[in-house]
């Protein structure tokens, strides 16, 4: 049994299309799978409630309304403690393994340190995952059976939306627990805008984002604590039209992170979500329609 298996009878992610893509946008909601394969719970020390502890629930609901405005929605059906494809591909702690890790792999980045790497030690809050040590064998199967075919998913959305376009802008969305805080006076932002300190995505763009969502009365921040991760690293290349944005969602708006259950804030805000991404769609279409959105 391996990662193939898995996932044979729920796809690992999939891909909700428009009718026809109208826009140059792509949305990823790569940390909302909530599909976890028995052999990884049997695997797991923890129960069917507190593995889901690092998931951002119902994230992929939330932004599903972009399809309707002629973007495509990437959303993972396999869990975030199972294999966080917001990583490198062999960020990997080799503490967690009974063989020894490839030379090539990353094994001292801070994520890996924190034990948050691709294949994930701990969840959400300092909780062990496993109770022993795993065979390379699993990391290898999830990272080439999962890892590698959903970032080749992503990478061909975004290059056929530039092609198309001229341009290809990545919404990479999250959530956050519901009492972060951030800068000055300890704030509760209800969303945190990251584009890697201004590396990832032209200014104008993060700019709108952030205007758009201040606008209908949310509490964001910019790039603290959260700046982006891998996803938003790796795609964003502004220089050549790519840009990447990281949008992470204050739980506290939609669901109870008790019980994992959906609040009565959750329409309302999956409402505002949808008007914003078509507000963002068309200011980008008008503003940048002559201009490709290079660094400014």
């Amino acid at each position: 049994m391996n990662a193939v298996a898995d996932f044979e009878q729920v796809p690992a992610f999939e891909v909700l299309t428009p009718t026809s893509q109208t826009v140059p946008f792509v949305f990823n909601s790569p940390h909302s799978g909530r599909h976890y394969p028995h052999r990884f719970l049997a695997m797991s020390r923890l129960d069917a409630s507190m593995i889901r502890r690092s998931e951002d629930c119902y994230v992929d609901e939330l932004f599903s309304g972009v399809v309707g405005c002629g973007a495509p929605l990437l959303t993972a059906n396999f869990p975030r403690a199972y294999l966080d494809v917001n990583r490198e591909p062999w960020e990997l702690d080799p503490r967690m393994f009974s063989d020894p890790v490839p030379p090539f792999a990353n094994i001292r980045s801070p994520r890996v340190a924190g034990g948050l790497g691709t294949v994930p030690k701990l969840v959400g809050e300092g909780l062990d995952i496993y109770s022993g040590r795993l065979p390379l064998s699993e990391a290898r199967s999830r990272i080439e059976a999962i890892y590698m075919p959903y970032h080749d998913c992503l990478k061909r959305l975004l290059i056929d939306t530039h092609c198309a376009f001229g341009v290809g802008i990545l919404i990479d969305c999250h959530s956050m627990p519901a009492g972060i805080r951030s800068g000055e006076g300890a704030l509760r932002p209800d969303f945190i805008i990251g584009d890697r300190f201004g590396v990832s995505a032209s200014p104008a763009l993060t700019e709108c984002v952030i205007g758009l969502l201040s606008a209908r009365g949310y509490c964001v921040i910019h790039n603290k604590p959260y700046a982006g991760g891998f996803i938003t690293e790796h795609y964003g290349r502004p220089a050549q039209g790519l840009h990447a944005v990281q949008i992470e969602v204050n739980r506290g708006l939609y669901m109870n992170e008790r019980t994992l259950e959906k609040t009565a804030g959750f329409h309302a805000l999956m409402d505002d979500l949808s008007d914003f991404a078509r507000e963002l769609m068309v200011i980008a279409g008008q503003h940048f329609a002559d201009v490709p959105l290079a660094a400014e």
